[in-house]
Protein backbone atom coordinates (compact mmCIF):
# COMPACT_ATOMS: atom_id res chain seq x y z
CA UNK A 1 0.00 0.00 0.00
CA UNK A 2 0.91 3.64 -0.28
CA UNK A 3 1.04 5.14 3.21
CA UNK A 4 1.75 8.59 4.63
CA UNK A 5 2.78 9.35 8.20
CA UNK A 6 2.54 12.95 9.40
CA UNK A 7 4.97 13.52 12.26
CA UNK A 8 8.33 11.82 12.76
CA UNK A 9 8.71 11.59 16.53
CA UNK A 10 9.09 8.25 18.32
CA UNK A 11 5.67 7.00 17.24
CA UNK A 12 5.66 8.40 13.72
CA UNK A 13 9.14 7.28 12.75
CA UNK A 14 8.68 3.78 14.15
CA UNK A 15 5.28 3.50 12.46
CA UNK A 16 6.56 4.65 9.08
CA UNK A 17 9.70 2.53 9.17
CA UNK A 18 7.94 -0.66 10.26
CA UNK A 19 5.17 -0.25 7.68
CA UNK A 20 7.86 0.19 5.01
CA UNK A 21 9.60 -2.96 6.26
CA UNK A 22 6.44 -4.92 5.38
CA UNK A 23 6.69 -3.78 1.76
CA UNK A 24 4.52 -0.68 1.87
CA UNK A 25 5.65 2.57 0.28
CA UNK A 26 5.75 5.23 2.98
CA UNK A 27 6.28 8.98 2.92
CA UNK A 28 6.95 10.60 6.29
CA UNK A 29 6.06 14.27 6.65
CA UNK A 30 7.61 16.71 9.11
CA UNK A 31 7.72 20.51 9.19
CA UNK A 32 11.31 20.51 10.47
CA UNK A 33 13.35 20.91 7.28
CA UNK A 34 16.67 20.26 8.99
CA UNK A 35 15.35 17.04 10.49
CA UNK A 36 13.93 15.90 7.16
CA UNK A 37 17.23 16.55 5.38
CA UNK A 38 19.08 14.48 7.97
CA UNK A 39 16.65 11.59 7.58
CA UNK A 40 16.99 11.72 3.81
CA UNK A 41 20.71 11.25 4.37
CA UNK A 42 20.14 8.25 6.59
CA UNK A 43 20.64 10.05 9.92
CA UNK A 44 18.10 8.80 12.44
CA UNK A 45 17.01 11.56 14.86
CA UNK A 46 16.09 9.38 17.86
CA UNK A 47 17.65 6.49 19.73
CA UNK A 48 15.52 3.37 19.54
CA UNK A 49 17.13 -0.10 19.53
CA UNK A 50 16.96 -1.96 16.20
CA UNK A 51 15.29 0.93 14.38
CA UNK A 52 18.46 2.02 12.59
CA UNK A 53 18.81 -1.16 10.50
CA UNK A 54 15.22 -1.03 9.28
CA UNK A 55 15.48 2.71 8.70
CA UNK A 56 18.61 2.42 6.55
CA UNK A 57 17.37 -0.61 4.61
CA UNK A 58 14.03 0.90 3.64
CA UNK A 59 15.54 4.23 2.63
CA UNK A 60 18.05 2.38 0.45
CA UNK A 61 15.33 0.29 -1.17
CA UNK A 62 13.15 3.33 -1.82
CA UNK A 63 10.20 2.36 0.35
CA UNK A 64 10.77 5.09 2.95
CA UNK A 65 11.01 8.74 1.89
CA UNK A 66 10.69 12.07 3.68
CA UNK A 67 9.13 15.42 2.88
CA UNK A 68 8.15 18.72 4.48
CA UNK A 69 5.16 19.15 2.16
CA UNK A 70 1.79 17.83 3.35
CA UNK A 71 0.60 17.76 -0.25
CA UNK A 72 3.05 14.90 -0.85
CA UNK A 73 1.11 12.85 1.70
CA UNK A 74 -2.18 13.53 -0.08
CA UNK A 75 -0.74 12.84 -3.54
CA UNK A 76 1.03 9.66 -2.40
CA UNK A 77 -1.42 7.86 -0.15
CA UNK A 78 -5.03 7.18 0.73
CA UNK A 79 -4.04 5.96 4.21
CA UNK A 80 -2.63 8.84 6.26
CA UNK A 81 -1.45 8.40 9.84
CA UNK A 82 -1.38 11.42 12.16
CA UNK A 83 1.46 10.90 14.65
CA UNK A 84 1.65 14.40 16.04
CA UNK A 85 2.44 15.65 19.54
CA UNK A 86 -0.39 16.18 22.01
CA UNK A 87 1.40 18.00 24.84
CA UNK A 88 -0.46 18.74 28.06
CA UNK A 89 -1.96 22.20 28.28
CA UNK A 90 -1.83 24.36 31.38
CA UNK A 91 -5.01 22.70 32.69
CA UNK A 92 -3.69 19.15 32.05
CA UNK A 93 -5.81 18.45 28.98
CA UNK A 94 -4.18 17.23 25.78
CA UNK A 95 -3.43 20.07 23.36
CA UNK A 96 -4.87 19.12 19.96
CA UNK A 97 -3.70 22.16 18.02
CA UNK A 98 -1.20 20.19 15.89
CA UNK A 99 -3.66 17.43 15.01
CA UNK A 100 -6.56 19.76 14.28
CA UNK A 101 -4.27 22.09 12.32
CA UNK A 102 -3.16 19.25 10.03
CA UNK A 103 -6.76 18.00 9.75
CA UNK A 104 -7.85 21.44 8.59
CA UNK A 105 -5.01 21.51 6.07
CA UNK A 106 -5.84 18.02 4.82
CA UNK A 107 -9.41 19.07 4.21
CA UNK A 108 -8.15 21.73 1.82
CA UNK A 109 -5.98 19.24 -0.07
CA UNK A 110 -7.95 16.00 -0.31
CA UNK A 111 -9.51 15.15 -3.66
CA UNK A 112 -10.30 11.45 -3.32
CA UNK A 113 -11.27 8.99 -0.59
CA UNK A 114 -8.75 8.71 2.23
CA UNK A 115 -8.49 7.10 5.63
CA UNK A 116 -7.14 9.52 8.23
CA UNK A 117 -5.77 7.62 11.23
CA UNK A 118 -5.25 9.15 14.65
CA UNK A 119 -2.10 7.37 15.84
CA UNK A 120 -1.36 9.93 18.53
CA UNK A 121 -2.79 9.46 21.99
CA UNK A 122 -5.84 11.69 21.95
CA UNK A 123 -8.82 12.36 24.23
CA UNK A 124 -12.15 10.66 23.69
CA UNK A 125 -14.03 12.46 20.93
CA UNK A 126 -10.97 13.55 18.95
CA UNK A 127 -11.91 11.46 15.89
CA UNK A 128 -15.16 13.46 15.72
CA UNK A 129 -13.26 16.75 15.94
CA UNK A 130 -10.78 15.68 13.25
CA UNK A 131 -13.68 14.64 11.03
CA UNK A 132 -15.37 18.02 11.54
CA UNK A 133 -12.14 19.86 10.71
CA UNK A 134 -11.68 17.93 7.46
CA UNK A 135 -15.32 18.12 6.38
CA UNK A 136 -15.28 21.90 6.79
CA UNK A 137 -13.19 22.03 3.61
CA UNK A 138 -13.69 18.64 1.91
CA UNK A 139 -17.11 17.32 0.94
CA UNK A 140 -15.93 14.01 -0.52
CA UNK A 141 -15.71 10.60 1.13
CA UNK A 142 -13.21 9.99 3.92
CA UNK A 143 -12.99 8.08 7.18
CA UNK A 144 -11.33 9.11 10.41
CA UNK A 145 -10.06 6.12 12.38
CA UNK A 146 -8.53 5.76 15.84
CA UNK A 147 -5.56 3.37 15.92
CA UNK A 148 -3.80 3.97 19.25
CA UNK A 149 -0.19 2.92 19.67
CA UNK A 150 1.03 0.65 22.45
CA UNK A 151 4.76 1.03 21.88
CA UNK A 152 7.26 0.85 24.72
CA UNK A 153 10.28 3.05 24.16
CA UNK A 154 13.28 0.75 24.02
CA UNK A 155 11.11 -2.03 22.55
CA UNK A 156 9.09 -0.05 20.03
CA UNK A 157 10.21 -1.92 16.91
CA UNK A 158 9.40 -5.31 18.36
CA UNK A 159 6.11 -4.02 19.74
CA UNK A 160 5.08 -2.73 16.32
CA UNK A 161 6.24 -5.76 14.36
CA UNK A 162 4.74 -8.28 16.83
CA UNK A 163 1.91 -6.49 18.65
CA UNK A 164 -0.10 -8.07 21.45
CA UNK A 165 -3.14 -6.65 19.70
CA UNK A 166 -4.05 -4.02 17.13
CA UNK A 167 -6.90 -1.73 18.17
CA UNK A 168 -8.84 -0.04 15.36
CA UNK A 169 -11.69 2.31 16.11
CA UNK A 170 -14.05 2.72 13.15
CA UNK A 171 -17.62 1.97 12.11
CA UNK A 172 -16.72 2.12 8.42
CA UNK A 173 -16.74 -1.24 6.65
CA UNK A 174 -14.63 0.24 3.88
CA UNK A 175 -11.95 1.36 6.31
CA UNK A 176 -12.10 -1.96 8.21
CA UNK A 177 -11.38 -3.95 5.06
CA UNK A 178 -8.39 -1.80 4.05
CA UNK A 179 -6.86 -1.67 7.53
CA UNK A 180 -7.33 -5.39 8.16
CA UNK A 181 -5.28 -6.00 5.03
CA UNK A 182 -2.64 -3.48 6.17
CA UNK A 183 -2.18 -4.95 9.64
CA UNK A 184 -2.69 -8.65 8.92
CA UNK A 185 1.06 -9.27 8.24
CA UNK A 186 1.84 -8.06 11.78
CA UNK A 187 -0.44 -10.57 13.53
CA UNK A 188 0.42 -13.79 11.71
CA UNK A 189 0.86 -15.61 15.04
CA UNK A 190 -2.79 -15.12 15.84
CA UNK A 191 -2.83 -12.00 18.00
CA UNK A 192 -6.10 -10.13 17.48
CA UNK A 193 -7.09 -7.13 15.42
CA UNK A 194 -9.78 -5.61 17.61
CA UNK A 195 -12.39 -3.48 15.85
CA UNK A 196 -14.51 -1.13 17.94
CA UNK A 197 -16.01 2.34 17.71
CA UNK A 198 -13.71 5.34 17.65
CA UNK A 199 -14.45 6.57 21.16
CA UNK A 200 -13.85 3.16 22.69
CA UNK A 201 -10.50 2.91 20.90
CA UNK A 202 -9.50 6.34 22.21
CA UNK A 203 -10.50 5.36 25.74
CA UNK A 204 -8.67 2.02 25.47
CA UNK A 205 -5.33 3.80 25.08
CA UNK A 206 -5.85 6.09 28.07
CA UNK A 207 -7.21 3.28 30.22
CA UNK A 208 -4.25 1.01 29.42
CA UNK A 209 -1.58 3.58 30.25
CA UNK A 210 -3.41 4.77 33.35
CA UNK A 211 -3.77 1.22 34.64
CA UNK A 212 -0.06 0.53 34.16
CA UNK A 213 0.85 3.80 35.88
CA UNK A 214 -1.43 2.81 38.75
CA UNK A 215 0.21 -0.61 39.00
CA UNK A 216 3.67 0.95 39.20
CA UNK A 217 2.54 3.49 41.77
CA UNK A 218 0.80 0.88 43.91
CA UNK A 219 4.01 -1.13 44.05
CA UNK A 220 5.97 1.98 45.04
CA UNK A 221 3.53 2.60 47.88
CA UNK A 222 3.92 -1.01 49.02
CA UNK A 223 7.73 -0.66 48.83
CA UNK A 224 7.66 2.44 51.03
CA UNK A 225 5.48 0.58 53.55
CA UNK A 226 7.78 -2.47 53.42
CA UNK A 227 10.62 -0.30 54.70
CA UNK A 228 8.53 0.82 57.66
CA UNK A 229 7.33 -2.63 58.69
CA UNK A 230 10.52 -4.56 57.93
CA UNK A 231 9.22 -6.55 54.96
CA UNK A 232 11.18 -7.16 51.75
CA UNK A 233 9.51 -5.77 48.64
CA UNK A 234 11.26 -8.26 46.34
CA UNK A 235 9.62 -11.15 48.18
CA UNK A 236 6.27 -9.36 48.13
CA UNK A 237 6.61 -8.60 44.42
CA UNK A 238 7.29 -12.25 43.60
CA UNK A 239 4.52 -13.36 45.90
CA UNK A 240 1.82 -11.26 44.29
CA UNK A 241 3.23 -11.43 40.77
CA UNK A 242 2.82 -15.21 40.69
CA UNK A 243 -0.95 -14.68 40.95
CA UNK A 244 -2.15 -14.89 37.34
CA UNK A 245 -4.88 -12.36 38.08
CA UNK A 246 -2.16 -9.80 38.83
CA UNK A 247 0.82 -10.85 36.70
CA UNK A 248 4.47 -10.06 37.30
CA UNK A 249 4.98 -7.10 34.97
CA UNK A 250 5.14 -3.46 36.12
CA UNK A 251 5.66 -4.54 39.73
CA UNK A 252 9.25 -3.36 40.12
CA UNK A 253 9.45 -0.54 42.65
CA UNK A 254 11.64 2.50 42.13
CA UNK A 255 11.71 6.27 42.03
CA UNK A 256 8.58 6.68 39.96
CA UNK A 257 7.57 6.65 36.32
CA UNK A 258 8.34 9.28 33.70
CA UNK A 259 8.38 9.50 29.94
CA UNK A 260 6.20 10.91 27.22
CA UNK A 261 3.13 8.75 27.87
CA UNK A 262 2.22 7.86 31.45
CA UNK A 263 2.43 11.33 33.04
CA UNK A 264 0.64 13.04 30.16
CA UNK A 265 -2.00 10.37 29.64
CA UNK A 266 -2.97 9.99 33.30
CA UNK A 267 -3.30 13.76 33.57
CA UNK A 268 -5.35 13.96 30.37
CA UNK A 269 -7.73 11.19 31.45
CA UNK A 270 -8.31 12.94 34.78
CA UNK A 271 -9.06 16.14 32.87
CA UNK A 272 -11.44 14.35 30.48
CA UNK A 273 -13.26 12.81 33.41
CA UNK A 274 -13.62 16.19 35.11
CA UNK A 275 -15.05 17.70 31.93
CA UNK A 276 -17.75 15.02 32.01
CA UNK A 277 -18.55 15.42 35.68
CA UNK A 278 -16.52 12.46 36.91
CA UNK A 279 -13.74 12.46 39.49
CA UNK A 280 -11.31 9.57 39.05
CA UNK A 281 -9.93 9.68 42.56
CA UNK A 282 -7.49 6.82 42.12
CA UNK A 283 -5.67 8.60 39.28
CA UNK A 284 -5.41 11.83 41.25
CA UNK A 285 -3.70 9.78 43.96
CA UNK A 286 -1.42 8.13 41.38
CA UNK A 287 -0.19 11.51 40.15
CA UNK A 288 0.40 12.79 43.68
CA UNK A 289 2.27 9.69 44.82
CA UNK A 290 4.40 9.52 41.68
CA UNK A 291 5.44 13.16 42.02
CA UNK A 292 6.62 12.49 45.56
CA UNK A 293 8.31 9.22 44.62
CA UNK A 294 10.64 10.88 42.12
CA UNK A 295 12.58 12.54 44.92
CA UNK A 296 11.93 10.03 47.70
CA UNK A 297 15.67 9.39 48.09
CA UNK A 298 16.66 13.06 48.36
CA UNK A 299 15.86 13.54 52.08
CA UNK A 300 17.42 10.14 52.83
CA UNK A 301 20.62 11.22 51.09
CA UNK A 302 20.56 14.48 53.02
CA UNK A 303 20.04 12.68 56.33
CA UNK A 304 22.98 10.39 55.60
CA UNK A 305 25.18 13.49 55.41
CA UNK A 306 23.76 14.92 58.65
CA UNK A 307 21.31 17.18 56.83
CA UNK A 308 23.94 19.15 54.92
CA UNK A 309 24.81 18.44 51.27
CA UNK A 310 26.78 21.65 50.84
CA UNK A 311 29.91 20.84 48.90
CA UNK A 312 29.02 17.16 48.52
CA UNK A 313 29.67 15.58 45.12
CA UNK A 314 27.00 13.15 44.00
CA UNK A 315 27.37 10.77 41.06
CA UNK A 316 24.22 10.02 39.07
CA UNK A 317 23.92 6.89 36.95
CA UNK A 318 21.09 7.22 34.44
CA UNK A 319 19.29 10.28 33.06
CA UNK A 320 16.73 8.86 30.63
CA UNK A 321 13.32 8.05 32.10
CA UNK A 322 13.95 4.37 31.34
CA UNK A 323 16.75 2.30 29.77
CA UNK A 324 17.23 1.90 26.00
CA UNK A 325 16.00 5.36 25.13
CA UNK A 326 17.37 8.90 25.04
CA UNK A 327 14.00 10.30 26.11
CA UNK A 328 14.24 12.48 29.22
CA UNK A 329 10.66 13.75 29.35
CA UNK A 330 9.50 13.72 32.98
CA UNK A 331 12.57 11.62 33.86
CA UNK A 332 12.83 11.07 37.63
CA UNK A 333 16.59 11.68 37.40
CA UNK A 334 15.98 15.31 36.47
CA UNK A 335 13.76 15.84 39.49
CA UNK A 336 16.36 14.17 41.69
CA UNK A 337 19.13 16.35 40.29
CA UNK A 338 17.11 19.53 40.83
CA UNK A 339 16.39 18.57 44.44
CA UNK A 340 19.99 17.61 45.23
CA UNK A 341 21.31 20.84 43.76
CA UNK A 342 18.74 22.74 45.81
CA UNK A 343 20.14 20.98 48.90
CA UNK A 344 23.67 22.14 48.04
CA UNK A 345 25.18 19.18 46.19
CA UNK A 346 27.14 19.22 42.95
CA UNK A 347 26.35 16.56 40.36
CA UNK A 348 28.31 14.57 37.83
CA UNK A 349 26.16 12.25 35.72
CA UNK A 350 26.48 9.52 33.14
CA UNK A 351 23.91 8.04 30.76
CA UNK A 352 24.68 5.93 27.66
CA UNK A 353 22.32 7.91 25.39
CA UNK A 354 20.56 10.81 27.08
CA UNK A 355 23.36 13.21 28.10
CA UNK A 356 23.12 15.45 25.05
CA UNK A 357 19.38 15.85 25.59
CA UNK A 358 19.94 16.73 29.24
CA UNK A 359 22.65 19.22 28.36
CA UNK A 360 20.27 20.85 25.88
CA UNK A 361 17.65 21.06 28.63
CA UNK A 362 19.61 22.14 31.74
CA UNK A 363 22.98 23.12 30.28
CA UNK A 364 25.98 23.04 32.57
CA UNK A 365 24.14 22.93 35.87
CA UNK A 366 25.78 19.51 36.22
CA UNK A 367 28.95 17.84 34.93
CA UNK A 368 28.76 15.09 32.30
CA UNK A 369 30.96 12.01 32.61
CA UNK A 370 32.58 9.95 29.86
CA UNK A 371 31.69 6.66 31.55
CA UNK A 372 30.12 5.38 34.80
CA UNK A 373 33.39 5.31 36.72
CA UNK A 374 34.29 8.82 35.64
CA UNK A 375 30.98 9.96 37.15
CA UNK A 376 31.93 8.29 40.43
CA UNK A 377 35.43 9.82 40.58
CA UNK A 378 35.79 11.68 43.91
CA UNK A 379 32.04 11.48 44.52
CA UNK A 380 30.73 11.22 48.06
CA UNK A 381 27.87 8.95 46.99
CA UNK A 382 26.37 7.27 43.93
CA UNK A 383 22.68 7.51 43.04
CA UNK A 384 21.23 5.08 40.48
CA UNK A 385 18.28 6.60 38.63
CA UNK A 386 17.90 4.47 35.48
CA UNK A 387 18.28 0.71 35.18
CA UNK A 388 20.53 0.58 32.12
CA UNK A 389 22.10 -2.87 31.59
CA UNK A 390 25.59 -1.37 31.79
CA UNK A 391 24.92 -0.46 35.43
CA UNK A 392 23.78 -3.93 36.49
CA UNK A 393 27.16 -5.60 36.92
CA UNK A 394 29.78 -2.90 37.53
CA UNK A 395 33.28 -3.57 38.78
CA UNK A 396 32.64 -2.77 42.42
CA UNK A 397 36.36 -2.70 43.21
CA UNK A 398 36.93 0.06 40.65
CA UNK A 399 33.77 1.81 41.82
CA UNK A 400 34.98 1.72 45.43
CA UNK A 401 38.37 3.13 44.41
CA UNK A 402 36.72 6.04 42.60
CA UNK A 403 34.17 6.96 45.26
CA UNK A 404 35.22 8.95 48.32
CA UNK A 405 32.74 6.87 50.32
CA UNK A 406 31.38 3.39 49.56
CA UNK A 407 27.82 4.71 49.49
CA UNK A 408 25.10 3.81 46.99
CA UNK A 409 21.50 5.02 46.88
CA UNK A 410 19.79 2.72 44.38
CA UNK A 411 16.54 4.05 42.97
CA UNK A 412 16.05 0.99 40.77
CA UNK A 413 16.99 -1.91 43.09
CA UNK A 414 19.72 -3.20 40.78
CA UNK A 415 21.93 -4.88 43.36
CA UNK A 416 21.61 -7.65 45.89
CA UNK A 417 21.69 -6.22 49.43
CA UNK A 418 23.60 -9.20 50.83
CA UNK A 419 26.30 -8.82 48.19
CA UNK A 420 26.58 -5.13 48.96
CA UNK A 421 27.01 -6.03 52.62
CA UNK A 422 29.85 -8.43 51.75
CA UNK A 423 31.51 -5.71 49.68
CA UNK A 424 31.31 -3.24 52.55
CA UNK A 425 29.00 -0.66 50.95
CA UNK A 426 26.38 1.46 52.62
CA UNK A 427 23.46 0.52 50.38
CA UNK A 428 19.98 2.06 50.37
CA UNK A 429 17.39 0.80 47.87
CA UNK A 430 13.60 0.97 47.59
CA UNK A 431 11.49 -1.24 49.87
CA UNK A 432 14.40 -3.39 51.09
CA UNK A 433 16.57 -3.37 54.17
CA UNK A 434 19.32 -0.77 54.32
CA UNK A 435 22.86 -2.10 54.44
CA UNK A 436 24.94 0.12 56.71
Amino acid sequence: MNIAVVGTGYVGLVTGTCLAEMGNHVVCIDIDENKVNKMRNGIIPIYEPHLDNLFERNIKQGRLVFSTNLQDAVDHANVIFLALPTPPGEDGSADLKYILGVADDLGKRLKDYAIIIDKSTVPVGTADRVSEAISANFKGDFDVVSNPEFLREGFAVDDFMKPDRVVIGTNSERAKKILEELFKPFVRQGNPILFMDERSAEMTKYAANSFLATKITFMNEIANLCERVGADVDSVRIGIGSDTRIGNRFLFPGIGYGGSCFPKDVQALVKTAAEHGSDIQILNAVMKVNEEQKTVLAPIISDYFSGDLTGKRIAIWGLAFKPDTDDIREAPALYMIEKLIELGATIKAYDPEAMSNVQTTIGNKIEYAIDPYDAAQNADALVVCTEWSVFRTPDFDVLAENLNNKVIFDGRNLYNPEKMKELGFYYKSIGRKTIS
